[in-house]
């Protein structure tokens, strides 16, 4: 499918395209995804609701344009709003989580519910201060062109081994990839200095706001799922069973449609 483009307020074109009938859903995908990532799930949701998939700045069909803000990718957001019509349901996944969840605190009436699936903050000092550090190397590795370096330093950094990197490295997918290695940085500037878990801002969150976690998934995404829950003011958690950071759209989309609807 050929994507729309609409402007965002400092000019750069996001690409999106829609699928379905209903209530608008704005699914907000994380690190090294385009809006195909999603494609799947937005299949599964498109019964009942009109889901909007996208490709977040830098990502694929969308341009870019420097310098980097977060604030740009909520505008981002209020721009695909103001195309196809508010208020919106977003659903974000990763650092798309922490995306969905400064929109609903800036965008307010115009995000109706909010649902988000294991947004990686940091808890302790010490996982803190290894995002410090991921950040500092990926800055350089990029700065000095060596995207592939930089696309191992994240995937690695998620738990994938030295083996499995190099066997990447032998796709073509490797490729696409490395063409989206800069905007790996922009998932780490969106979670904040060190990602640390911003309570004070997510406990200005008025949207009905549901947190999820994969109950086989890694102890410091339920921890943090646990902690941003707590956050923000009656948020609903809910653990999916035998569900890794990479969960099954067959399991997250009743999920979504329950809450949604």
């Amino acid at each position: 499918m050929k994507p729309l483009f609409i402007s965002s307020k400092d000019g750069t074109k996001i690409a999106y395209e829609t699928v379905g009938h209903g209530r608008v859903v704005i699914v907000i995908l994380g690190a090294l995804n385009s809006r195909k990532s999603g494609a799947k799930l937005a299949k599964l949701l498109s019964s009942q609701f009109t889901v909007v998939s996208y490709d977040r700045r830098g990502r694929n069909d969308s341009t870019d344009t420097a310098p980097y803000s977060p604030q740009r990718e909520v505008e981002d957001v209020a721009a695909l709003i103001g195309a196809v019509g508010g208020p919106v349901c977003l659903y974000g996944h990763s650092s798309g989580a922490a995306v969905a969840l400064q929109a609903a605190i800036k965008l307010r009436k115009q995000v109706r519910k909010a649902a988000i699936y294991e947004a990686p903050y940091a808890l302790d000092a010490g996982a803190r201060k290894a995002a410090r550090e991921y950040y500092k190397m990926l800055r350089k590795l990029l700065r000095s062109g060596r995207r592939g370096d930089a696309v191992a330093l994240f995937v690695r950094s998620v738990g994938v081994s030295d083996k499995q990197v190099e066997a990447m490295k032998r796709l073509p997918m490797w490729r696409g990839l490395e063409k989206l290695a800069p905007t790996l940085a922009y998932d780490s500037e969106v979670l904040g200095d060190g990602h640390s878990l911003p309570a004070d801002l997510l406990s200005r969150i008025a949207t009905p706001t549901l947190v999820m976690h994969g109950g086989a998934g890694a102890p410091s995404m339920r921890d943090a799922a646990l902690a941003i829950s707590e956050a923000i003011p009656r948020a609903q958690l809910r653990t999916l069973a035998r569900q890794t950071h990479g969960v099954s759209p067959r399991i997250l989309a009743p999920v979504l449609e329950e809450f949604f609807s």
